[in-house]
Parts: structure tokens; sequence; C-alpha cells
């Protein structure tokens, strides 16, 4: 990777779940949703570990914004690579939309009348990324 006086020109993202590769490319700017906020990534960031919480996370590469839905994890940052490693994701334009609008009609009726405690807070994460989901979605539906 090409560097100006020690700092990188680009970052290398790669965004994976167990189950496949979401992006492996260079790009110049990572926004990522961490458990204590959400936060930004540019070539030559000084090394950190941080966990995910559900919600959106975007790259850029040049103009061109690309957005997609994390549903928790991990990020690696490196000053000349971002790995994030995530228990689920969805690029924007991979979204069902039916499906994240009925998983957020699900859990607002389960949060309306919980059985237990457990069964709230499994609720509550439910809908956390369902409107994460349909959030993301929207960025895709915006630049058609």
């Amino acid at each position: 990777m090409a560097t100006t006086a020690g700092i990188p020109k680009h970052l290398r993202l790669e965004f994976v779940t167990p189950e496949r590769a979401i992006v492996h490319e260079d790009v110049d700017e990572v926004e990522v949703p961490g458990e204590d906020g959400f936060f930004g990534v540019l070539p030559g960031h000084a090394p950190l570990l941080a966990a995910l919480k559900p919600g959106e996370l975007w790259y850029r590469k040049g103009n061109d914004k690309q957005y997609a839905f994390v549903g928790g994890g991990f990020a690696e940052v490196l000053p000349d690579r971002v790995a994030i490693l995530a228990q689920m994701a969805e690029r924007a334009e991979d979204i069902d939309i039916q499906r994240a609008e009925a998983a957020k009609r699900r859990a607002e009726d389960r949060l309306a009348k919980p059985s237990t405690e457990l069964d709230a807070e499994r609720a509550r994460i439910a809908l956390i990324r369902a409107l994460a989901r349909l959030q993301v979605s929207q960025r895709a539906r915006i630049r058609s």
C-alpha cells in the first residue's frame, strides 16, 4: 500500500461475518458503530480494538459512500487496515425491507407483552437490529 510520509493513502477494509465476506477493498474512510458511539477511521489511525453495537456502518472510496448494517461484533483498526468481524451484516442494497419490517413488528409485539425479563431484553435487541436495518436500507433507496 502506498504511503505519504509514513501515512498510508488508503485503508484495506475487510468486513466479514461467519457466513460470508461483505467487503474486501481499499477505501478512504470508514465509520463504525462502536459500543461507546460511532467512530471514524482514516488512513494512519492509531491501532484500536472496539466492540460494535448494531447499527449503520459506512465506508467511502473517493466521493462514493457505501452503507451496510452491522449486527454487533468487533473492529480491529490498524494504520492501514480495518477488520470488521460481525455477528451478522448486510449491505444496504441486500436488505429485505419486508423481512426487516416484519421483525420490527414482532419485536414491538413482544415488548408490548413480555412473558419474562429475558424475553423483553431479546425483543429490545431485535427491535434495535430491525430499526437499524431499515435505516440502512433507506440509504440504498435514496441512492437509487
